[in-house]
């Protein structure tokens, strides 16, 4: 029983060893390896499948080796990729390696069950190393999709643009261009882009066995209420589709409006004078407007105030009347001005132009007229008393 658990011990340690760097390598290891992760697989006819290969120097000046590939079948392609250029030679240096890839094309035509083996060789000066291959031809299992939203439900207000990072794994043995696609309510609008980027999407490119990560933007209509809305993802490939559902929380949006009474925006102002003109502050949001404050711009030398100046709260569908307090600059000629008056609130707000037609006072008419009568009369009496002589 000693002897057993001695024994165990002794093997653990070697079940367990990572692998070794070039430079981290024993010292008694020496001389040129072809290398692969997976040295037997699964290929379906009519398809291209592409094996990582590696050349590893172990302590061995560089020298040039050709490269070659023995028992390919009939009617089968296969190629020796480096930096993905066909290759027939490769030179590692010493203690390092160069990466290689064997591309495989199958005939559609191949039969299936069968089991091909195929040698990469490696020839050098007085130095020759191969690595053998098992390909087994197979029908590979059925593409399939799987959707992994980071963040299922998001909240934010009509005019939020909502935003999914989604998760697409393609779960099969072979590469595939997925389509996606999203169902929302109507009017809704919808767009796909990359994860780290700004180009929309219809489609995207997922490896066997990989994962990408693609955005999906949801805007909803600015006149949406609020509540919850649903939209519906899908990705689909070959026979394969997954669907995964979102959801946009959308929180009510207050929506001011401002004009005269009866829609009118336009009113009449002497220069001078303080003129109250009645203006109706609407909401037809979904949500209160709150604490919505009052101001206007106009001429120089014009005043605008209101009465109030502010409004605590505006139910959704409210509307309330106030009074713009208007005076005209005292010198302003008589005529059409532009003013500017504004309502904003926490999330909204509203302005509109009013015409106001402003006159002089008559007051300023009837001096002038008296001074002119007066000027007249002094005038026709200079006129008689030194006209006879």
């Amino acid at each position: 029983m000693r002897g057993f658990l001695l024994a165990c011990l002794a093997i653990v340690p070697t079940a367990f060893a990572l692998p070794v760097r070039a430079e981290d390598a024993p010292r008694d290891v020496k001389g040129l390896y072809l290398l692969t992760d997976y040295p037997a697989l699964s290929v379906r006819p009519g398809t291209s499948s592409t094996i990582s290969l590696r050349m590893q120097n172990y302590d061995e000046a560089p020298q040039r080796f050709a490269l070659s590939v023995e028992g390919v079948p009939s009617g089968w392609t296969a190629t020796l990729l480096g930096g993905g250029q066909p290759v027939a030679a490769a030179m590692p240096p010493a203690n390092g390696s160069v990466s290689l890839q064997l591309r495989l094309d199958v005939p559609a035509n191949a039969p299936t069950g069968s089991t091909e083996n195929l040698t990469v060789t490696a020839q050098g000066q007085g130095t020759a190393v191969s690595l053998p291959i098992a390909v087994t031809l197979a029908k590979e299992l059925p593409a399939k999709l799987a959707l992994k939203p980071q963040l299922p439900a998001v909240r934010g207000n009509a005019r939020s643009s909502f935003e999914y990072t989604v998760d697409i794994k393609n779960d099969s043995g072979k590469n595939l261009l997925v389509s996606l696609a999203a169902v929302a309510p109507q009017n809704f609008d919808t767009s796909f882009t990359e994860a780290y980027g700004s180009q929309e999407l219809t489609s995207i490119p997922i490896e066997a066995g990989q994962s990408k990560d693609v955005k999906l933007k949801v805007r909803p209509p600015t006149a949406v209420g609020a509540g919850l809305y649903n939209v519906t993802m899908r990705a689909a490939a070959e026979d394969a589709t997954a669907e995964t559902q979102l959801t946009l929380d959308i929180t009510g949006q207050p929506r001011l409006g401002i004009s005269g009474r009866d829609g009118l925006v336009s009113a009449r102002a002497e220069a001078g004078v303080e003129t109250s003109i009645p203006v109706v502050i609407t909401n037809t949001g979904t949500a209160p407007a709150e604490e919505v404050e009052l101001s206007g711009s106009g001429p120089a030398g014009w005043k605008i105030s209101f009465e109030p100046k502010t409004i605590d709260k505006l139910a959704p569908n409210q509307n309330r009347e106030v009074q713009a307090l208007v005076t005209p600059a005292a010198k302003a000629i008589a005529g059409d001005y532009v003013t500017t008056l504004r309502a904003s609130a926490r999330g909204d707000s509203a302005s509109a132009e009013f015409r106001i037609t402003v006159s002089t006072s008559t007051v300023w008419g009837v001096a002038g007229a008296g001074l002119i009568a007066a000027a007249l009369l002094v005038m026709v009496g200079a006129v008689a008393r030194y006209g006879r002589r």
